[in-house]
């Protein structure tokens, strides 16, 4: 008798637990690439909102490394409760075509949760160079195949795949050269050596508000409310060539169903918040608000269009 009374006040304890509002305890957010980046700061923006909504702290803890692979693979292997979540970009589609073996399934393995915004790569030249469009660019590229460098910074996934995307659609022939950080290709630009790149907007705006580069195109489909009378990619006479960074959070993928709809609800809700997207836009970002089915349509639909452009330019999952 008294092991079934044990029993029954166990299962009533749980279920009391569970029936607690989430959250109830702090979030630990796992942020997968470094302070101060891109990634980072919009994953900060988000953890204070969600933590003032919630009422519960939200830890933002950074793993970066392996373009983003060692924080998804930590929260892959997460409770699948709700209190380990992982905030990434879309390296995580990109991995699957750049990494011949993963330590997790990116389809398999994580819940799709809410993306938070997204925000473009700008192509740039240096303020006194001859072009002044992103054709003009283009025109030069094909006169004369390999006399132009494009430079990009080799440990951030997205600037050589947008790279990547703008030589796959444009069909010229360049000579890419990777550098170790932005700087150092800002550096390059300036002293003439390569003429041009596919910049984080967060990382240009100083040098392009200061004069010192000009900017020809930006990555997204729409225009970016910071550089208003940059053309996109469309406008900009190279369809095809879109490739935009957005950040998103995604959950263990056992996560239960209900959870991640809360979740992406509260996510939404905080994105709609003035604050929030007034500090976004700040750096350059736009807000992004869609379903969960949506998000993974988006997950999927990315992963299949960079193996594809990354196939056809010839890398290699290593």
């Amino acid at each position: 008798m008294r092991r079934i009374l044990a029993i029954a006040l166990a299962a009533a304890s749980l279920q009391a637990f569970a029936q607690q509002p989430y959250p109830n305890k702090p979030v630990h957010m796992i942020i997968s690439f470094t302070p101060g980046s891109s990634v980072d700061i919009v994953g900060r923006i988000m953890a204070q909102k969600l933590s003032e909504m919630w009422g519960q702290p939200v830890v933002a803890e950074n793993k970066p490394g392996a373009g983003g692979s060692i924080g998804s693979a930590a929260v892959a292997k997460a409770d699948p409760d709700g209190y380990t979540l992982l905030v990434n970009s879309n390296a995580h589609c990109v991995n699957p075509a750049i990494y011949a073996v993963l330590p997790y399934d990116t389809l398999k393995d994580f819940a799709d949760i809410a993306p938070f915004a997204i925000q473009p790569n700008v192509l740039t030249v240096a303020a006194d160079s001859p072009y002044k469009t992103a054709l003009d660019l283009v025109k030069a590229a094909k006169a004369k195949p390999g006399a132009i460098n494009i430079g990009h910074a080799c440990f951030f996934f997205n600037e050589p795949a947008t790279t990547e995307k703008f030589i796959a659609a444009t069909g010229i022939q360049v000579v890419e050269i990777p550098f170790k950080g932005t700087p150092e290709v800002l550096a390059a630009i300036f002293g003439g050596s390569v003429q041009a790149y596919w910049a984080p907007i967060a990382a240009a705006m100083g040098s392009i508000r200061g004069g010192k580069l000009r900017p020809l195109a930006v990555s997204t489909a729409t225009r970016n409310p910071q550089l208003p009378d940059v053309p996109t990619p469309a406008e900009a006479g190279i369809k095809g060539s879109e490739s935009p960074l957005w950040v998103a959070m995604w959950g263990p993928a056992k996560m239960p169903r209900e959870l991640v709809e809360k979740v992406n609800a509260d996510v939404r809700k905080a994105l709609a918040d003035p604050v929030v997207k007034e500090r976004l836009a700040n750096g350059g970002s736009e807000t992004m608000s869609m379903s969960t089915e949506e998000f993974s349509r988006l997950v999927r639909r990315e992963m299949e269009d960079y193996a594809k452009v990354l196939k056809a330019a010839g890398v290699k999952p290593q």
